[in-house]
């Protein structure tokens, strides 16, 4: 049993790496590289403070009283040609619903321009008015390369009665088309290229925090643990520890407990997921959500099967309280699996084996596009590889281990047979 010893900690230790994670601070004006910002015709700004996607940065002046807004942005287009944006939203902390400042060179010769767009849906649309009048709109290209944005906003009593606290989305592009900004990239930055603008108190914090970003991390954390460790474990369990006569029932209690567990919490994190995704209108991970959908319906086919080998166990034991059970345990003993010494049994067990270890193959790279999806800081990704690690190294020892204890225990079944066909007898 001391791979149970071994394996056990790595999820706890998963565990508290992944909750020790601290919560995104806020954002205090009037630190960083923006302090140092000059702009043209003597423009000058109250507050200003970096943005945390996309190397921006924003700088406003706002007048409670009047509730008039100046502001400017600064950003570097994605590629030379590119374009930049900056949005307020009243409505929501992402795209549809922002009351935009596009600015790129829109024109024949090139020059800088920016627009207004009321955004409706996730497509930019046709550039128009917005629900704040807008003044003195203006755009510039500077020699760094970065891209400053000017305009006055009327907010009105937007500003106070959401206690000076705005969402603000801002973006890059790559490239103008016929005159016209084309689609941004769809990056891990990009897509989270949006926060709250204290303008009162000068700070920006991540928009959505408490809600969106609570949610993503929740996904990951429960499809981590499940399909990550606690299925790995359960299949090293049942693969090495059944080798040993002495492990014989507790492994396939472990194995069982594991599998279930990691499917129970695996369901949780497939929910979670299918529920982002359903709120992220406009945005799909197909090659992660296909990967998703492969491992939960391969796991959903692994975890019957060990429902009918357990409800069989338990009806051995317990006879009353499982006797409703006995017909649809036979339905399942002669569709799900054969007998020993049946004659479909070798293809079973290839089938069993085979599906378990791609789940844990698929599940495993899954949770890696996922950490890449959610921009995880590199700590988080190693403290999962150091899991991984563990775990494979475990599995490689009691690899070795256990076909040692098979390799002596054919030796010795090999000479116990030549020795009774000789006549001879095994001394007691």
């Amino acid at each position: 049993m001391a791979a149970v010893a071994v394996l056990a900690p790595v999820l706890a230790l998963l565990l508290v790496l992944l909750l020790l994670a601290p919560p995104q601070p806020a954002h205090a004006a009037g630190g960083g590289r923006c302090v140092g910002e000059s702009f043209s015709a003597n423009r000058a700004y109250a507050s200003c403070t970096d943005l945390p996607r996309l190397g921006a940065s924003v700088h406003w002046t706002y007048d409670a009283a009047s509730g008039d807004l100046s502001v400017a942005f600064v950003a570097a287009p994605a590629a030379p040609g590119g374009w930049v944006a900056w949005a307020i939203n009243p409505s929501g902390d992402g795209m549809a619903g922002a009351q935009a400042l596009v600015a790129g060179p829109f024109s024949d010769a090139g020059g800088w321009e920016l627009r207004t767009y009321n955004i409706s849906g996730y497509a930019l649309g046709e550039p128009g008015p917005i629900a704040f009048p807008a003044s003195d709109l203006a755009a510039e290209l500077g020699a760094d390369g970065r891209a400053r944005v000017y305009g006055r906003l009327k907010l009105g009593n937007s500003g106070v009665a959401g206690g000076g606290v705005l969402n603000q989305v801002w973006q890059v592009g790559a490239a103008v088309t016929g005159g016209a900004p084309a689609p941004h990239a769809m990056g891990v930055d990009n897509l989270a290229a949006k926060d709250n603008l204290d303008l009162l108190r000068g700070t920006t914090s991540a928009a959505g925090a408490d809600s969106v970003t609570q949610k993503r991390n929740i996904h990951g954390i429960l499809n981590v643990v499940s399909w990550g460790v606690l299925l790995p474990m359960g299949a090293i369990f049942a693969r090495y520890l059944k080798t040993f006569h002495s492990a014989d029932p507790a492994w396939f209690y472990l194995h069982v407990t594991c599998q279930l567990i990691g499917y129970g919490v695996g369901v949780s994190g497939w929910a979670t997921g299918i529920n982002l995704g359903n709120e992220s209108q406009g945005v799909t991970y197909t090659g992660h959500r296909n990967i998703g959908i492969a491992v939960f319906a391969l796991g959903t086919l692994q975890v019957i099967y060990t429902l009918h080998l357990l409800s069989l166990l338990l009806l051995l034991t317990s006879l009353d309280l499982f006797e409703s059970v006995v017909f649809i345990n036979q339905i399942l003993a002669l569709f799900l699996r054969p007998k020993k010494d049946h004659k479909y049994r070798v293809y079973w067990n290839m089938y069993h084996h085979s599906v378990g270890y791609t789940v844990i193959v698929l599940g495993v790279v899954n949770i890696f596009k996922g950490m890449s999806i959610l921009g995880v800081e590199q700590k988080w990704r190693t403290a999962y590889i150091a899991a991984v690690c563990v775990l494979v190294v475990a599995a490689a020892a009691l690899e070795a281990i256990t076909w040692g204890v098979v390799v002596r225990r054919r030796k010795a079944e090999g000479k116990a047979y030549n020795g009774a066909a000789n006549g001879h007898h095994l001394p007691h």
